[in-house]
């Protein structure tokens, strides 16, 4: 990711070798601000208030959060208390523990002055591999959309490919390069004619901050929305797909995102808009077959509900970064972090390895798993 003219990723271990370097996405899209972790619990605290959020990024940051535990205690006894503390801090996405598993079972029979230099090189392999995989992502998802704007009737080839995106998935929710907007990325450097339909995507508004700041740096034409402008857009013609990212998706093809999620997948079925998940390998959780059944939800806060963050346009506090309070006192509120879409409402999901039909078939067939 560019941003004035300087590539960025998420995450990135510092010249020291033993510290690492995030981007505080608590304050976009108004300051860009880095921080550096040098404890795990600083990279659980850092995941549990989403100053690094995305189902790929936080699976990284837990992996180097592991590096950064066997620093201060390689033990057997530290080891197990790190991988316990970080799989606590968000317990929806599966990435999470895929890496956090990943390092652990590497590390585990090595002797323990070496454990703390195995997991960095492990924990930078992940997040190597994890730009990989969202590359690819973006050349496939790139094919799709060619395919599509090209079936379009001739009296609309000339307008954009009009593209609805729910929540975050992009750069700044993986290491870089992004799930749902890899695609749009790539058709963008490739000429295509592209438009964005991004949600807000309350309560966090993760969408209105986080996803307009990457598009508008990267030079792709958007426009924020409300959520609930989307089924509106889809029945007057104005949605061509909708693309979203995935912090679980079942062996079976359901699909666990940021709420709302569900709502979308429902309006583009009754609009017959095709409707695309993108995941890299990591997001597959291959032990669950009902995703609505068996997937956690994470309740938030109910602060995310009743007060929202935003920048002081006037007068003498202009350009602070406050909260502000929505509703009356005393209100309650209840945040659920996320929604599960069944898979018969995703035309298809989008992968690393392929497109693949939303069932237990079409998943085992890309990944060779009989």
């Amino acid at each position: 990711m560019n941003i004035d003219g300087q590539a960025w990723r998420t995450i990135w271990l510092e010249s020291d070798q033993r510290s690492v370097g995030v981007i505080d996405q608590t304050l976009l899209p108004h300051r860009l601000i880095t921080r550096t972790l040098t404890r795990c619990d600083q990279a659980a605290d850092a995941i549990s208030t989403m100053l690094v959020r995305g189902a790929p990024l936080i699976g990284v940051t837990g992996a180097y959060g592991l590096m950064l535990a066997l620093q201060d205690d390689a033990s057997d006894a530290g080891l197990s208390h790190a991988f316990d503390q970080l799989n606590a801090s968000r317990p929806t996405a599966v990435n999470l523990r895929w890496a956090l598993e990943r390092v652990r079972d590497l590390v585990q029979p090595l002797p323990e002055a070496d454990r703390a230099a195995a997991a960095r090189r492990e924990a930078a392999l992940i997040a190597d591999e994890d730009v990989a995989m969202c590359e690819a992502i973006g050349e496939h998802g790139l094919n799709l959309f060619r395919r599509l704007a090209e079936q379009r009737p001739s009296a609309r080839q000339n307008e954009p490919f009009q593209v609805l995106t729910h929540c975050n998935a992009g750069w700044l929710a993986t290491v870089d390069w992004g799930t749902a907007l890899a695609p749009i990325y790539k058709a963008h450097r490739a000429g295509l004619n592209i438009h964005v339909w991004v949600d807000e995507t309350r309560p966090r508004n993760q969408g209105a901050s986080l996803t307009a700041y990457e598009l508008a740096r990267e030079g792709v034409p958007h426009t924020v929305i409300v959520d609930n402008a989307g089924g509106h857009l889809m029945q007057h013609g104005q949605v061509d797909a909708v693309i979203v990212g995935t912090d679980r998706t079942t062996r079976c093809g359901d699909v666990c995102n940021k709420v709302g999620t569900y709502l979308k997948a429902l309006a583009a079925h009754d609009n017959n808009v095709p409707f695309y998940v993108a995941l890299p390998t990591s997001t597959i959780d291959w032990r669950l077959a009902d995703g609505v059944a068996e997937i956690p939800i994470e309740a938030r806060s109910a602060e995310e509900v009743t007060s929202m963050q935003g920048r002081v346009i006037a007068g003498e506090s202009a350009g602070e970064i406050v909260s502000v309070q929505l509703t009356p006192d005393g209100c309650a509120g209840f945040n659920p972090a996320f929604d599960v879409t069944p898979a018969r409402l995703v035309t298809a999901l989008i992968t690393d390895r392929g497109v693949a039909t939303a069932n237990e078939v079409g998943l085992k067939e890309l990944y060779n798993r009989g």
